[in-house]
């Protein structure tokens, strides 16, 4: 009688973990496109990069988590499909990280430079905005960007009447 509870149960916990499998995501399920983004400053200045896209909710939830290095001219732009006020945090999140919060008309409305890795701390972005674009901490400064620079990506072009 026990051999046969032991083999029942452990037949019914293999059943239980097929049956769950497919509602366990994991990071390496969550994957993102890739776009080219510029950054025009006030003073004329262009910077390029290429940015990760994060534009459902996993996608959004996820955002850099994990990650241990992102290359200097790379990124990766959160798209809201509305115009909201955004709160971030960095849980997870083991860089430094600069955040540009983006109105729907690609200007930069507020930043937070090199928010701090793993915190859990919320980033407000103070008004509605429609996209983040997260880069390298120190980034912003070492370029020179400011309020009132003009982000430009398709994504954000695609929002512009």
């Amino acid at each position: 009688m026990r051999a046969r509870f032991q083999r029942f149960s452990g037949s019914a916990l293999v059943a239980l973990f097929l049956c769950l499998v497919p509602f366990c995501a994991t990071a390496a399920d969550i994957t993102f496109d890739t776009a080219p983004l510029t950054i025009v400053t006030s003073g004329g200045q262009i910077h390029k990069f290429t940015v990760e896209l994060a534009v459902d909710g996993d996608q959004r939830a996820h955002g850099l988590m994990d990650r241990r290095h992102m290359p200097r001219d790379r990124g990766m732009l959160f798209d809201f499909a509305q115009t909201r006020q955004v709160m971030m945090w960095m849980k997870n999140t083991y860089l430094p990280l600069d955040m540009l919060f983006i109105n729907k008309d690609g200007k930069v409305e507020t930043i937070k430079e090199n928010a701090v890795p793993l915190s859990e701390a919320i980033i407000d972005s103070r008004v509605p905005v429609a996209f983040v674009l997260e880069l390298n901490g120190g980034t912003v400064r070492r370029l020179g960007i400011a309020p009132g620079d003009v982000v430009d990506n398709a994504r954000i072009s695609a929002t512009t009447p």
